[in-house]
């Protein structure tokens, strides 16, 4: 799956050190399907040169407005006429000065101002020294910029090449890949909080054993982040896996099926949207021993009673946010079940989306999706039940999102 496949991207490069990035961030464009047009400021060229990035971009780099291969002597209207985006990085602090006041003394920055603003968005990847980002003139001309139609990527903070720390470092490549490619994603949850459990749960035995299962939250992940691809604002309350938070996701870590509820309950007073993709537990020990519990070299086993953990789903799909019914009209939460069952899929998901009273139910069988990055999933519905091939898990998860919006949409 090439997430840009068919983009046509204009990469501009200014000056700063961040431009041994923009080399990687080229390359992993192309990667992802687009095709990618570089063009460099003078400034640019000091720290990299237009050979390394014509051998990158497989294209000839453009850097002057007379540049003679443009037979009109208009490569500021013909560059911008072909993109799908104009992406500066890195955005130095006086070229995002240039562009609020509309100067256009290079072929970069008169390529951005005469753009067809509906047409060719400007995406900005900010790149300086942490009291050049932090300084009040900066942060004025960002705020302009945004509310001018540009796009900010952000920063990252860190170690600078001045020997400072702080903020205002350029995004790393494969962050501002995974940025371009949610700012190319149809937008169908703008407006909504999505709230989103992953991974499995813990249940202490003593302090070094517990009860878990091969949950590794991939699937989960992968909703949380093709929900705020799609413009919502996104809680992923996730079990004890090691997986990357996802850009623009915030993530609340738990691990006992008792933690996960608290986190869901206070998380979900203002969320639109429920989707309960962890393998919860059922049971937890009734009690966890204080210290290790040790063999005594007689061969008996120690005995174990089990309660059973609270049903998070149920919870919340039975609370008074949450009950629009099988059907999911009215209003307040929507709430979309997980079903990890290793039998008779169709068969045990139509049960448990009917014993927890929820209008979407996905079904998987676990065994044969736990810690792989693809998976095939059965969803059901008042609709019916639609089937949604295997593929990698970001793909169903975008598919999985459009159908909760569709169910949602005016229905609140």
């Amino acid at each position: 799956m090439n997430d840009l496949a068919g983009k046509h991207i204009v990469l501009g490069l200014t000056g700063g050190i961040a431009c041994y990035k923009a080399a990687e961030l080229c390359r992993a464009l192309i990667k992802e399907g687009a095709t990618v047009q570089v063009v460099m400021t003078e400034a640019a060229e000091q720290f990299i040169t237009p050979v390394s990035m014509q051998a990158l971009s497989n294209r000839p780099v453009y850097g002057s407005q007379w540049d003679a291969r443009e037979p009109n002597n208009m490569p500021h209207i013909n560059l911008s006429r072909e993109a799908d985006a104009i992406l500066i990085a890195p955005c130095s602090a006086d070229f995002m000065a240039k562009l609020l006041h509309g100067r256009s003394d290079d072929l970069l920055s008169l390529m951005c101002l005469a753009r067809p603003i509906d047409k060719v968005p400007l995406l900005i990847a900010p790149a300086m020294n942490r009291e050049m980002w932090a300084h009040p003139a900066t942060q004025r001309n960002l705020t302009q910029l945004q509310a001018d139609g540009a796009t900010l990527l952000g920063v990252g903070s860190g170690f600078q090449a001045c020997g400072e720390t702080g903020d205002g470092r350029m995004l790393e490549p494969l962050e501002l890949l995974e940025d371009v490619i949610a700012f190319f994603q149809p937008k169908v949850l703008a407006g909504h909080h999505v709230l989103v459990t992953a991974g499995p749960t813990y249940e202490a035995i003593d302090p070094v054993r517990g009860i878990t299962n091969l949950s590794s939250g991939k699937m989960g992940f992968a909703i949380a982040r093709a929900a705020h691809e799609a413009g919502a604002r996104v809680t992923l309350v996730a079990g004890p896996v090691s997986l990357a938070t996802p850009r623009g996701v915030t993530r609340i870590n738990v691990k006992s099926a008792q933690n996960m509820l608290e986190a869901v309950v206070e998380y979900a007073r203002d969320a639109s949207v429920f989707i309960a993709t962890a393998a919860v537990a059922d049971w937890r020990p009734a009690n966890a021993a204080d210290q290790k519990i040790k063999k005594d070299g007689s061969g008996k086993t120690p005995q174990l009673s089990f309660v059973e953990n609270p049903d998070i789903l149920a919870t919340l799909a039975q609370s008074e946010r949450g009950k629009r019914g099988l059907t999911g009209q009215g209003e307040g939460l929507f709430c979309v079940g997980f079903a990890a069952e290793s039998e008779n899929l169709l068969a045990n998901a139509q049960t448990k989306r009917l014993s927890k009273g929820v209008p979407m139910l996905v079904g998987n069988i676990g065994p044969a999706t736990f810690g792989q990055d693809d998976n095939a999933l059965l969803v059901l519905s008042e609709q019916g039940v639609q089937e949604f091939e295997r593929a990698s898990k970001l793909e169903l998860a975008r598919k999985l999102v459009a159908s909760c919006a569709y169910a949602t949409k005016d229905k609140a």
